[in-house]
């Protein structure tokens, strides 16, 4: 069970703000082949570009700019150049690597053929687990997600999950690494659980 924030009420996610290059095209992406409803658009004053929401469910938005004049997008750099399983998934420091979509377990397979069926170039299914490789061909109690990553049109790397287990004290047990490669010894392995109030 989580740790509660003694600091903030934090709700979740209320939005993700990503920049495209064609707003018609994140449109017809995002609304007709995936189904999101929009929820907000804006045109930016003095002619600067628009703003779109669009509904990712649970009260929470993906939304998009587009700047008239903005940069191109620099693959291996503002974000990963290829899927995960495929070649190069990372990106640089302060990137945004991917955004995970939560979808309903009993649904994930068929949520994985209607995107092959819609012409979605996707990897293999990811079966996350905690053996060497971190994968798994088949679902087994080891597994806690399930995942499929693709691309939309501006190459923002996408992911359908979904949890599969409940989390509990023994699924934090990695100290973090330092910018040096060093692990920050006993940070997350030495400290001692807060009880529940």
């Amino acid at each position: 069970m989580a740790e509660a924030n003694k600091e903030f009420e934090f709700c979740g996610v209320n939005h993700l703000a990503l920049v495209c290059k064609d707003m018609a095209r994140t449109v017809e992406f995002y609304r007709d082949l995936l189904g999101m409803p929009l929820t907000k658009t804006i045109d930016l004053p003095g002619g600067r570009g628009q703003h779109f929401f669009f509904d990712i469910g649970n009260g929470d938005s993906l939304a998009f700019f587009w700047f008239k004049g903005a940069p191109e997008a620099v693959p291996g750099i503002s974000a990963p150049e290829a899927l995960p399983t495929q070649g190069n998934f990372m990106s640089a420091h302060g990137s945004m690597n991917h955004i995970a979509i939560n979808v309903p377990a009993e649904r994930f397979d068929e949520y994985y053929n209607r995107l092959v069926e819609k012409g979605v170039k996707v990897t293999k299914i990811l079966n996350h687990d905690n053996s060497p490789t971190q994968s798994s061909d088949e679902v087994n109690d080891d597994v806690f997600v399930r995942s499929v990553y693709f691309f939309d049109p501006d190459g923002v790397c996408l992911e359908f999950a979904a949890w599969t287990k409940v989390f509990d004290e023994s699924d934090v047990a990695h100290d973090p690494v330092r910018a040096d490669g060093t692990k920050a010894e006993g940070m997350i392995t030495g400290r001692t659980p807060v009880p529940a109030e």
